[in-house]
């Protein structure tokens, strides 16, 4: 309160200094890493010094909303370099492009040569530009399952689990030779619906209809000269040639350059209602989420992924369904699941949330298995169509080293009282009547992710049945199956957040990390316990705070 005169007369000031100066005429971006969905959280201070903050799509949704506001900038210019990225992540990429171009900004993409995802962004753009001896790459989609058991076979290690389903293949790396046929399946439904995506983009933007567009992928890959010929690109040129390619006397200019002429965002006291934002990425354990150190070039499970740990999590919410400022919430998910335990301590304070305030789920390139679950309290789920969801099912099991351990000539020998004890030991596979336990415990965890399930979705057994059992959906095909409400990203579902609150459009919306001190577990009042109190003639307010608030805690079994 008392630095936010000077924090306005400030941001006047630097406002008053960009408005003198000329920003370019086009601002380019270079895309080379994926982009995540929000900013990379505040890591240890050790860790920033070994890593930087990417850029995501919110902060680059941010700079195109400022770039739409200036009349004195004509466009924009990716620069795409060949980055993998979920479908998903693409679909929310091509959203940003299409709403800067409603502004009247033109959007232009240049690259040295087109992979078949960056080829999809750069359809939703006004001109696509290849390099001279560029390529367009081949186009199309395409998956590759490894199947470990012969492998593991050969250093003396067996994989041994047990599934709801042969749909639920999360382990099947571990313990098929080959792919399954349930897997196949599973497979090619993601695949047709992926593809078809691809094709309605590039029909699309290049203005072509199905067929022409379906000829065009099958057509690849392309040369420079043929693509230019084609159609499939728009201009062949150098990057250094894009000034005079699009214009004369443009100047081109990166953001950094390009901020300091443009007006900030004014300052404000942060005080009103907002929406609060709610992150859970990576695989679900239990524990405290957290980070790689520094990001390793191909994902690693658990070591190599971001954690949702529920110690982190459900602080998280608890904090915001005590935060009366948070008017709503959305819940962002981008997790293929993980543990069990951890993933429905995070539904039941999720759950809590819900019912306080409107809670929106909004899917990111994956929300499968624990990532299903707990998005299962939110009123309304939004996805994008190329979002894998689903995998309605559970897993468990162990690897068996015993025969790894012969082969080094190492002796174990295990002693243990209790007639399960040893029924995870790592010595050797379930028995049959250690396999019949693990089976039940299996089952009752399904049957009870259903039960989930189908109240959330109002969903009936019979009904929800036949797209559980471990099968994993794309957006669009969950939400045929009504796993899945709206299609469309997190900026759908804040604003969907905001009109179940009946908040304005220009209401903020912002990531809460989690609370420095412990926030434990309360339940208010109900008006039935409340009732109570008044029915047995006792007055609330005769009684000292403490001893009122521990029976206003204890009072209410829910």
């Amino acid at each position: 309160m008392l630095l936010f005169p000077f924090r306005y007369l400030w941001w006047l000031i630097s406002s008053l200094r960009a408005r003198i100066g000329k920003p370019p005429d086009y601002v380019t971006f270079l895309i080379e890493e994926e982009l995540p969905a929000l900013p990379d959280p505040p890591g240890p201070l050790w860790q920033r010094f070994l890593s930087h903050n990417r850029l995501s799509l919110r902060e680059l949704g941010s700079r195109f909303d400022a770039i739409g506001k200036d009349p004195r900038i004509k466009g924009v210019v990716l620069h795409l370099r060949p980055v993998a990225m979920p479908m998903a992540t693409l679909q929310d990429l091509r959203e940003l492009i299409g709403n800067l171009r409603k502004r009247g900004k033109r959007v232009i993409a240049w690259a040295p040569f087109y992979p078949t995802g960056m080829y999809y962004v750069a359809c939703a753009c006004d001109e696509i530009c290849l390099a001279g001896a560029g390529v367009v790459q081949p186009l199309g989609l395409a998956t590759t399952g490894i199947f470990l058991a012969q492998g593991l076979a050969r250093v003396g290690i067996q994989a041994d689990f047990i599934q709801v389903s042969p749909y639920k293949a999360a382990a099947d790396v571990l313990t098929k030779s080959k792919m399954s046929d349930e897997l196949r399946e599973q497979l090619r439904w993601l695949l047709d619906s992926q593809q078809a995506e691809l094709v309605a983009g590039i029909a699309e933007g290049r203005r072509l209809d199905h067929q022409a567009a379906q000829r065009l992928v099958d057509s690849s890959p392309y040369s420079d000269d043929a693509a230019l010929k084609s159609g499939v690109v728009d201009a062949v040129l150098s990057e250094e040639h894009l000034p005079a390619h699009l214009g004369r006397d443009v100047r081109i200019d990166d953001w950094d350059h390009a901020r300091r002429k443009l007006p900030g965002k004014a300052p404000s006291l942060g005080r009103g209602a907002y929406v609060a934002i709610i992150r859970i990425e990576g695989t679900i354990i239990d524990g405290r989420s957290g980070r790689p150190p520094v990001p390793l070039p191909l994902p690693v499970p658990v070591v190599g992924d971001a954690r949702a740990g529920d110690l982190t999590i459900v602080q998280v919410a608890r904090q915001v369904a005590r935060d009366r400022r948070a008017a709503a919430a959305v819940l962002y998910v981008n997790s293929r699941g993980g543990s069990a335990t951890a993933s429905e301590a995070m539904r039941a304070a999720l759950e809590l949330v819900g019912s306080r305030k409107p809670l929106v789920v909004a899917m990111g390139p994956v929300a499968g298995s624990g990532g299903y679950l707990v998005a299962a309290p939110g009123r309304w789920i939004v996805a994008r169509p190329g979002t894998l969801t689903g995998s309605i099912g559970v897993l468990t099991g162990k690897l068996v080293t015993s025969g790894l351990w012969s082969k080094l000539m190492v002796n174990r020998e295990t002693i243990a009282s209790g007639r399960h004890a040893t029924l995870e030991s790592d010595e050797r596979p379930y028995s049959a009547e250690e396999r019949q336990i693990v089976q039940s415990l299996i089952d009752r965890s399904y049957s009870w992710f259903l039960d989930v399930v189908s109240t959330a979705r109002k969903l009936d057994r019979p009904e929800l049945e036949p797209v559980a059992a471990g099968r994993v959906w794309t957006g669009r095909q969950a939400m045929e199956r009504k796993l899945v409400d709206e299609m469309g990203g997190l900026e759908a579902a804040i604003a969907k957040a905001r009109g179940l609150a009946g908040l304005p459009e220009a209401a903020p919306a912002r990531e809460v990390h989690p609370p420095k001190r412990s926030v434990a577990p309360r339940t208010l009042p109900t008006a039935a316990a409340l009732a109570g109190y008044l029915a047995g003639g006792v007055s609330l307010f005769n009684r000292t705070p403490a001893l009122m608030v521990m029976e206003l805690l204890v009072e209410d079994p829910s």
